[in-house]
């Protein structure tokens, strides 16, 4: 397993941009594909997006793809998530996770190592 620690969340307002960061820990990162999720309150735990080892593949949740963009520098051991045209709706607490599976998956379920999470609020 690796170890997770999500930054760069905060309070904006709707339009504005946030980049969000998550740094692991452990030499077999670039072997981990990672995905991002949130949860708001009063809500279930929702994927976001998730990028394979090579940063050869995407995937996104329809409600982000456009505005959002995962990426990876496996020299940093650090996965982004960068959020544009952010909206009330994305009010949450955003999660890093890492996956030992080759495939791209969006049910937290296949993720073993999880960050602490980092808040992300947006002002309408």
């Amino acid at each position: 397993q690796v170890q997770l620690v999500e930054s760069g969340g905060g309070l904006v307002q709707a339009g504005d941009s946030l980049r969000l960061s998550c740094v692991a820990s452990g030499r077999t990162f670039s072997r981990y594909a990672m995905g991002w999720f949130r949860q708001a309150p009063g809500k279930e735990r929702e994927f976001v997006a998730a990028i394979n080892w090579t940063s050869s593949s995407t995937v996104y949740a329809d409600s982000v793809k456009g505005r959002f963009t995962i990426s990876r520098d496996n020299s940093k051991n650090t996965v982004y998530l960068q959020m544009n045209s952010l909206k009330f709706e994305d009010t949450a607490v955003y999660y890093c996770a890492a996956s030992s599976f080759a495939a791209l998956k969006k049910d937290p379920n296949w993720y073993n190592s999880w960050g602490q999470g980092t808040p992300v609020t947006v002002s309408s």
